[in-house]
Protein backbone atom coordinates (compact mmCIF):
# COMPACT_ATOMS: atom_id res chain seq x y z
CA UNK A 1 0.00 0.00 0.00
CA UNK A 2 2.88 2.39 0.69
CA UNK A 3 3.83 2.21 -2.99
CA UNK A 4 0.36 3.42 -3.96
CA UNK A 5 0.60 6.45 -1.67
CA UNK A 6 4.17 7.33 -2.65
CA UNK A 7 3.41 6.94 -6.36
CA UNK A 8 0.27 9.09 -6.24
CA UNK A 9 2.08 11.89 -4.37
CA UNK A 10 5.04 11.82 -6.75
CA UNK A 11 2.76 11.91 -9.79
CA UNK A 12 0.85 14.85 -8.31
CA UNK A 13 3.94 16.87 -7.39
CA UNK A 14 5.71 16.28 -10.70
CA UNK A 15 2.83 17.53 -12.89
CA UNK A 16 1.86 20.30 -10.48
CA UNK A 17 5.38 21.70 -10.57
CA UNK A 18 6.47 20.56 -14.02
CA UNK A 19 3.50 21.77 -16.06
CA UNK A 20 4.14 25.53 -15.63
CA UNK A 21 7.76 24.97 -16.67
CA UNK A 22 6.58 23.18 -19.81
CA UNK A 23 4.06 25.98 -20.48
CA UNK A 24 6.88 28.54 -20.48
CA UNK A 25 8.90 26.34 -22.84
CA UNK A 26 5.99 26.05 -25.29
CA UNK A 27 5.07 29.74 -25.13
CA UNK A 28 8.66 30.75 -25.80
CA UNK A 29 8.63 28.70 -28.99
CA UNK A 30 5.11 29.62 -30.03
CA UNK A 31 3.76 26.05 -29.92
CA UNK A 32 0.05 26.66 -29.59
CA UNK A 33 -3.28 24.97 -30.29
CA UNK A 34 -5.09 25.49 -33.60
CA UNK A 35 -8.88 25.61 -33.25
CA UNK A 36 -11.47 24.38 -35.76
CA UNK A 37 -13.36 27.20 -37.44
CA UNK A 38 -16.58 25.14 -37.53
CA UNK A 39 -16.66 24.66 -33.76
CA UNK A 40 -18.26 26.88 -31.09
CA UNK A 41 -17.15 30.48 -31.59
CA UNK A 42 -16.29 30.71 -27.88
CA UNK A 43 -13.35 28.41 -28.58
CA UNK A 44 -11.63 30.90 -30.86
CA UNK A 45 -10.11 32.64 -27.82
CA UNK A 46 -8.25 29.40 -27.10
CA UNK A 47 -6.24 29.64 -30.31
CA UNK A 48 -2.55 29.71 -29.42
CA UNK A 49 -2.92 28.08 -26.00
CA UNK A 50 0.07 25.76 -25.43
CA UNK A 51 -0.64 22.14 -26.32
CA UNK A 52 1.15 18.75 -26.04
CA UNK A 53 0.71 18.89 -22.26
CA UNK A 54 0.32 15.13 -22.33
CA UNK A 55 4.12 14.97 -22.53
CA UNK A 56 4.29 16.26 -18.94
CA UNK A 57 1.83 13.60 -17.79
CA UNK A 58 3.76 10.80 -19.48
CA UNK A 59 7.12 11.97 -18.15
CA UNK A 60 5.72 12.41 -14.65
CA UNK A 61 4.25 8.89 -14.67
CA UNK A 62 7.55 7.36 -15.84
CA UNK A 63 9.61 9.26 -13.27
CA UNK A 64 7.17 8.56 -10.45
CA UNK A 65 7.03 4.84 -11.28
CA UNK A 66 10.80 4.53 -11.37
CA UNK A 67 11.30 6.59 -8.21
CA UNK A 68 8.62 4.68 -6.31
CA UNK A 69 10.20 1.32 -7.01
CA UNK A 70 13.68 2.67 -6.28
CA UNK A 71 12.50 3.89 -2.87
CA UNK A 72 10.89 0.52 -2.16
CA UNK A 73 14.06 -1.37 -3.09
CA UNK A 74 16.22 0.93 -0.92
CA UNK A 75 13.87 0.77 2.06
CA UNK A 76 13.28 -2.99 2.31
CA UNK A 77 15.32 -6.18 2.32
CA UNK A 78 12.94 -7.76 -0.23
CA UNK A 79 13.48 -6.16 -3.62
CA UNK A 80 10.16 -5.03 -5.08
CA UNK A 81 11.10 -3.77 -8.49
CA UNK A 82 8.97 -3.12 -11.57
CA UNK A 83 6.72 -5.93 -12.78
CA UNK A 84 5.92 -7.23 -16.25
CA UNK A 85 2.36 -5.89 -15.99
CA UNK A 86 3.48 -2.44 -14.90
CA UNK A 87 6.07 -2.14 -17.64
CA UNK A 88 3.63 -3.33 -20.30
CA UNK A 89 1.07 -0.75 -19.18
CA UNK A 90 3.70 1.97 -19.47
CA UNK A 91 4.77 0.62 -22.88
CA UNK A 92 1.23 0.98 -24.20
CA UNK A 93 0.78 4.42 -22.65
CA UNK A 94 4.09 5.79 -23.93
CA UNK A 95 3.68 4.18 -27.36
CA UNK A 96 0.27 5.73 -27.89
CA UNK A 97 1.59 9.01 -26.53
CA UNK A 98 4.33 9.01 -29.16
CA UNK A 99 1.75 8.59 -31.93
CA UNK A 100 -0.14 11.53 -30.45
CA UNK A 101 3.07 13.54 -30.14
CA UNK A 102 3.82 13.17 -33.85
CA UNK A 103 0.22 14.16 -34.59
CA UNK A 104 0.52 17.28 -32.42
CA UNK A 105 3.90 18.12 -33.95
CA UNK A 106 2.40 17.86 -37.45
CA UNK A 107 -0.39 20.26 -36.47
CA UNK A 108 2.09 22.78 -35.11
CA UNK A 109 4.37 22.48 -38.13
CA UNK A 110 1.51 22.81 -40.63
CA UNK A 111 -0.21 25.47 -38.48
CA UNK A 112 -3.60 23.78 -38.84
CA UNK A 113 -5.97 21.64 -36.77
CA UNK A 114 -5.24 18.48 -38.79
CA UNK A 115 -2.11 16.46 -38.05
CA UNK A 116 -1.13 12.99 -39.21
CA UNK A 117 -3.16 11.29 -41.91
CA UNK A 118 -5.73 8.72 -40.83
CA UNK A 119 -3.61 5.87 -42.21
CA UNK A 120 -0.51 7.09 -40.38
CA UNK A 121 -2.44 7.12 -37.10
CA UNK A 122 -3.88 3.67 -37.74
CA UNK A 123 -0.44 2.27 -38.56
CA UNK A 124 1.14 3.84 -35.48
CA UNK A 125 -1.59 2.82 -33.06
CA UNK A 126 -1.85 -0.64 -34.59
CA UNK A 127 1.88 -1.28 -34.30
CA UNK A 128 1.97 -0.30 -30.64
CA UNK A 129 -1.24 -2.23 -29.91
CA UNK A 130 -0.02 -5.44 -31.54
CA UNK A 131 3.32 -5.26 -29.74
CA UNK A 132 1.55 -4.78 -26.39
CA UNK A 133 -0.93 -7.60 -26.99
CA UNK A 134 1.74 -10.10 -28.06
CA UNK A 135 3.97 -9.30 -25.09
CA UNK A 136 1.03 -9.36 -22.67
CA UNK A 137 0.65 -13.11 -23.27
CA UNK A 138 4.32 -13.70 -22.36
CA UNK A 139 6.25 -13.54 -19.07
CA UNK A 140 4.45 -16.15 -16.91
CA UNK A 141 5.16 -15.90 -13.18
CA UNK A 142 5.74 -18.78 -10.79
CA UNK A 143 2.01 -19.60 -10.87
CA UNK A 144 1.99 -19.58 -14.65
CA UNK A 145 0.02 -16.32 -14.83
CA UNK A 146 0.75 -13.99 -17.73
CA UNK A 147 -0.13 -10.25 -17.59
CA UNK A 148 -3.10 -10.76 -19.94
CA UNK A 149 -5.39 -13.69 -20.65
CA UNK A 150 -6.99 -14.96 -23.84
CA UNK A 151 -10.32 -15.14 -21.98
CA UNK A 152 -12.84 -12.31 -22.42
CA UNK A 153 -13.38 -10.70 -19.03
CA UNK A 154 -16.10 -8.70 -17.29
CA UNK A 155 -15.37 -8.26 -13.58
CA UNK A 156 -13.13 -11.30 -13.91
CA UNK A 157 -12.39 -13.84 -16.63
CA UNK A 158 -15.46 -15.44 -18.21
CA UNK A 159 -15.85 -18.87 -19.81
CA UNK A 160 -15.48 -17.23 -23.23
CA UNK A 161 -11.87 -18.00 -24.05
CA UNK A 162 -10.27 -17.57 -27.46
CA UNK A 163 -7.84 -20.36 -26.54
CA UNK A 164 -10.53 -23.02 -27.04
CA UNK A 165 -9.93 -22.60 -30.77
CA UNK A 166 -6.30 -23.54 -30.32
CA UNK A 167 -3.29 -21.68 -28.89
CA UNK A 168 -2.27 -19.98 -32.15
CA UNK A 169 -5.78 -18.94 -33.25
CA UNK A 170 -6.57 -17.96 -29.67
CA UNK A 171 -3.53 -15.70 -29.50
CA UNK A 172 -4.35 -14.09 -32.85
CA UNK A 173 -7.95 -13.43 -31.81
CA UNK A 174 -6.76 -11.97 -28.50
CA UNK A 175 -4.42 -9.59 -30.34
CA UNK A 176 -7.36 -8.43 -32.49
CA UNK A 177 -9.62 -8.11 -29.43
CA UNK A 178 -6.99 -6.17 -27.47
CA UNK A 179 -6.53 -3.77 -30.38
CA UNK A 180 -10.28 -3.19 -30.60
CA UNK A 181 -10.28 -2.24 -26.92
CA UNK A 182 -7.26 -0.03 -27.40
CA UNK A 183 -8.68 1.70 -30.48
CA UNK A 184 -12.01 2.30 -28.75
CA UNK A 185 -10.38 3.71 -25.61
CA UNK A 186 -7.93 6.02 -27.38
CA UNK A 187 -10.59 7.40 -29.72
CA UNK A 188 -13.02 7.85 -26.83
CA UNK A 189 -10.59 9.90 -24.74
CA UNK A 190 -9.56 11.86 -27.83
CA UNK A 191 -13.20 12.75 -28.58
CA UNK A 192 -13.81 13.72 -24.95
CA UNK A 193 -10.83 16.06 -24.92
CA UNK A 194 -12.58 19.13 -26.26
CA UNK A 195 -13.32 21.31 -23.21
CA UNK A 196 -11.03 22.58 -20.48
CA UNK A 197 -10.41 19.85 -17.92
CA UNK A 198 -13.12 17.50 -19.18
CA UNK A 199 -11.01 14.54 -20.33
CA UNK A 200 -8.39 15.06 -17.61
CA UNK A 201 -10.79 14.71 -14.69
CA UNK A 202 -12.95 12.07 -16.39
CA UNK A 203 -9.87 9.90 -16.93
CA UNK A 204 -8.65 10.48 -13.37
CA UNK A 205 -11.96 9.15 -12.04
CA UNK A 206 -11.55 5.91 -14.00
CA UNK A 207 -7.88 5.44 -13.06
CA UNK A 208 -8.81 6.06 -9.41
CA UNK A 209 -11.40 3.30 -9.77
CA UNK A 210 -8.73 0.98 -11.15
CA UNK A 211 -6.61 1.76 -8.08
CA UNK A 212 -9.44 0.54 -5.87
CA UNK A 213 -10.11 -2.51 -8.07
CA UNK A 214 -6.45 -3.52 -8.17
CA UNK A 215 -6.02 -3.19 -4.40
CA UNK A 216 -9.11 -5.38 -3.93
CA UNK A 217 -7.75 -7.93 -6.38
CA UNK A 218 -4.47 -7.96 -4.45
CA UNK A 219 -6.24 -8.56 -1.14
CA UNK A 220 -8.37 -11.29 -2.72
CA UNK A 221 -5.65 -12.93 -4.83
CA UNK A 222 -5.98 -16.70 -5.04
CA UNK A 223 -3.80 -18.17 -2.33
CA UNK A 224 -3.74 -14.93 -0.33
CA UNK A 225 -4.31 -14.93 3.43
CA UNK A 226 -7.46 -12.80 3.18
CA UNK A 227 -8.89 -14.28 0.00
CA UNK A 228 -12.10 -16.27 -0.30
CA UNK A 229 -11.22 -19.24 -2.53
CA UNK A 230 -14.56 -19.33 -4.34
CA UNK A 231 -14.24 -15.76 -5.60
CA UNK A 232 -10.49 -15.10 -5.58
CA UNK A 233 -8.79 -13.31 -8.49
CA UNK A 234 -6.15 -14.77 -10.82
CA UNK A 235 -4.62 -11.45 -11.87
CA UNK A 236 -0.88 -11.00 -12.17
CA UNK A 237 0.81 -8.10 -10.32
CA UNK A 238 -2.35 -6.43 -8.93
CA UNK A 239 -0.48 -4.24 -6.44
CA UNK A 240 1.77 -2.86 -9.17
CA UNK A 241 -1.35 -2.16 -11.24
CA UNK A 242 -2.69 -0.24 -8.24
CA UNK A 243 0.58 1.67 -8.03
CA UNK A 244 0.57 2.63 -11.71
CA UNK A 245 -3.09 3.67 -11.65
CA UNK A 246 -2.49 5.75 -8.51
CA UNK A 247 0.49 7.45 -10.18
CA UNK A 248 -1.59 8.26 -13.28
CA UNK A 249 -4.40 9.58 -11.08
CA UNK A 250 -2.04 11.81 -9.12
CA UNK A 251 -0.40 13.07 -12.31
CA UNK A 252 -3.79 13.92 -13.82
CA UNK A 253 -4.91 15.83 -10.72
CA UNK A 254 -1.71 17.87 -10.80
CA UNK A 255 -2.17 18.56 -14.52
CA UNK A 256 -5.83 19.49 -13.96
CA UNK A 257 -4.69 22.42 -11.82
CA UNK A 258 -3.38 24.03 -15.01
CA UNK A 259 -5.83 22.44 -17.46
CA UNK A 260 -9.09 23.49 -15.81
CA UNK A 261 -10.98 26.51 -17.19
CA UNK A 262 -9.51 28.76 -18.34
CA UNK A 263 -6.89 26.25 -19.41
CA UNK A 264 -3.27 27.36 -19.43
CA UNK A 265 -2.35 24.25 -21.44
CA UNK A 266 -4.06 21.44 -23.37
CA UNK A 267 -3.02 17.79 -23.23
CA UNK A 268 -3.25 17.46 -27.03
CA UNK A 269 -3.29 14.14 -28.82
CA UNK A 270 -0.08 13.34 -26.95
CA UNK A 271 -2.12 13.15 -23.78
CA UNK A 272 -5.45 11.84 -25.04
CA UNK A 273 -3.94 8.91 -26.94
CA UNK A 274 -1.58 8.08 -24.08
CA UNK A 275 -4.41 8.12 -21.54
CA UNK A 276 -6.67 6.10 -23.82
CA UNK A 277 -3.90 3.53 -24.11
CA UNK A 278 -3.49 3.50 -20.34
CA UNK A 279 -7.21 2.88 -19.80
CA UNK A 280 -7.19 0.06 -22.34
CA UNK A 281 -4.15 -1.40 -20.60
CA UNK A 282 -5.83 -1.32 -17.20
CA UNK A 283 -8.96 -3.00 -18.60
CA UNK A 284 -6.91 -5.78 -20.20
CA UNK A 285 -4.31 -6.34 -17.47
CA UNK A 286 -6.81 -6.26 -14.57
CA UNK A 287 -9.09 -8.66 -16.50
CA UNK A 288 -12.03 -6.21 -16.44
CA UNK A 289 -12.41 -5.60 -20.15
CA UNK A 290 -16.20 -5.31 -20.40
CA UNK A 291 -16.48 -3.55 -17.02
CA UNK A 292 -14.61 -0.66 -18.64
CA UNK A 293 -17.75 0.05 -20.68
CA UNK A 294 -19.50 0.92 -17.40
CA UNK A 295 -16.57 2.63 -15.68
CA UNK A 296 -15.97 4.74 -18.78
CA UNK A 297 -19.65 5.44 -19.32
CA UNK A 298 -19.00 9.11 -20.09
CA UNK A 299 -16.50 8.17 -22.81
CA UNK A 300 -19.00 5.68 -24.25
CA UNK A 301 -21.77 8.30 -24.30
CA UNK A 302 -19.60 10.85 -26.09
CA UNK A 303 -18.35 8.30 -28.62
CA UNK A 304 -21.89 7.11 -29.33
CA UNK A 305 -22.93 10.70 -30.05
CA UNK A 306 -20.33 10.87 -32.82
CA UNK A 307 -21.32 7.48 -34.27
CA UNK A 308 -25.02 8.42 -34.23
CA UNK A 309 -24.32 11.80 -35.82
CA UNK A 310 -22.24 10.33 -38.65
CA UNK A 311 -24.63 7.46 -39.40
CA UNK A 312 -27.74 9.65 -39.33
CA UNK A 313 -26.05 12.28 -41.47
CA UNK A 314 -25.34 9.64 -44.13
CA UNK A 315 -28.72 7.87 -44.15
CA UNK A 316 -30.79 11.07 -43.92
CA UNK A 317 -29.02 12.93 -46.68
CA UNK A 318 -27.32 15.56 -44.54
CA UNK A 319 -29.59 15.93 -41.49
CA UNK A 320 -28.17 15.97 -37.95
CA UNK A 321 -29.30 14.61 -34.61
CA UNK A 322 -27.08 16.97 -32.60
CA UNK A 323 -26.17 20.58 -33.30
CA UNK A 324 -22.57 19.37 -33.24
CA UNK A 325 -20.73 16.22 -32.22
CA UNK A 326 -19.10 15.21 -29.92
CA UNK A 327 -21.94 15.65 -27.45
CA UNK A 328 -20.28 18.30 -25.25
CA UNK A 329 -20.25 20.75 -28.16
CA UNK A 330 -23.98 20.18 -28.76
CA UNK A 331 -24.75 21.59 -25.33
CA UNK A 332 -22.35 24.47 -25.86
CA UNK A 333 -24.24 25.44 -29.01
CA UNK A 334 -27.48 25.19 -27.05
CA UNK A 335 -26.18 27.98 -24.84
CA UNK A 336 -24.63 26.18 -21.87
CA UNK A 337 -21.46 27.77 -20.48
CA UNK A 338 -18.36 25.65 -20.97
CA UNK A 339 -17.84 25.24 -17.23
CA UNK A 340 -21.44 24.09 -16.82
CA UNK A 341 -21.01 21.43 -19.51
CA UNK A 342 -17.74 20.24 -17.98
CA UNK A 343 -19.03 19.97 -14.41
CA UNK A 344 -22.24 18.20 -15.45
CA UNK A 345 -20.27 15.76 -17.59
CA UNK A 346 -17.94 15.19 -14.63
CA UNK A 347 -21.03 14.24 -12.61
CA UNK A 348 -22.04 11.75 -15.32
CA UNK A 349 -18.52 10.34 -15.31
CA UNK A 350 -18.50 10.00 -11.52
CA UNK A 351 -21.88 8.24 -11.54
CA UNK A 352 -20.61 5.80 -14.19
CA UNK A 353 -17.50 5.06 -12.13
CA UNK A 354 -19.63 4.56 -9.01
CA UNK A 355 -21.90 2.16 -10.86
CA UNK A 356 -18.90 0.25 -12.22
CA UNK A 357 -17.39 -0.15 -8.76
CA UNK A 358 -20.76 -1.25 -7.38
CA UNK A 359 -21.01 -3.93 -10.09
CA UNK A 360 -17.45 -5.09 -9.41
CA UNK A 361 -17.98 -5.38 -5.64
CA UNK A 362 -21.53 -6.67 -6.00
CA UNK A 363 -20.36 -9.61 -8.11
CA UNK A 364 -17.88 -10.58 -5.39
CA UNK A 365 -20.52 -10.35 -2.66
CA UNK A 366 -23.16 -12.32 -4.58
CA UNK A 367 -20.84 -15.13 -5.66
CA UNK A 368 -18.78 -15.66 -2.48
Amino acid sequence: MIAVVIGALLGLVLTLGGTPLFIRFLVKRGYGQFVRDDGPTTHHVKRGTPTMGGAVIILAVLLAYGATHLLLVLSTDAARGPTASGLLLLLLMVGMGLVGFFDDAAKITKKQSLGLSAWAKILGQGSVGVLFAVLALQFPNSQGQTPASTAISFVRETVLDFAVLGPVIGAILFVIWANLINTAATNAVNLTDGLDGLATAATAMVTAAYTVISIWQYNQSCGGLRSVDSVCYTVRDPMDMATVSAIVTGALIGFLWWNTAPAKIFMGDTGSLALGGALAGFAILTHTQLLFIILGGLFVLITLSVIIQVLYFKVSGGKRVFLMAPLQHHFELKGWDEVTVVVRFWIIGALAVGLGLAVFYGEWVLTR
